[in-house]
């Protein structure tokens, strides 16, 4: 039994690393967004968006899975807010820009837990 553990553990650790993007990535992701993204996006941590109509980066995950958003980004997002324009990026674009996606976002449970509410 505490072999089939300490290899679940080997699995699910080797799974998030997966998962998480190298800091190169991460930062290649948020000079995409600066470049792209940021007139009207909040593409930080905290802060509000310059067009209100835009979704911080940090919550996207609320609206969209971040996976779903691959597709998008190769072949142009044609929806989001009204002024958004058709961005078309690169594979290795794509990868960085949702590396940088979700080492941001905010954890609805957390956010919660922050601010004292206990509603869902």
């Amino acid at each position: 039994m505490k072999t089939f553990v300490a290899a679940l553990a080997g699995v699910v650790l080797v799974g998030q690393s997966a998962l998480a993007a190298p800091p190169a990535a991460t930062q290649r992701g948020l000079e995409l967004a600066r470049r792209n993204c940021a007139m009207c996006h909040a593409i930080g941590e905290t802060g509000a968006s310059p067009n209100a109509e835009a979704p911080p980066f940090r919550q996207i995950s609320r609206r969209y899975p971040l996976e779903n958003l691959e597709e998008a980004l190769a072949e142009g997002i044609l929806t989001g807010h009204p002024a958004m324009p058709q961005f078309r990026f690169a594979p290795a674009e794509i990868n960085d820009l949702i590396g940088y996606l979700r080492s941001i976002q905010v954890r609805h449970d957390a956010a919660l837990r922050r601010f004292g509410s206990s509603a869902g």
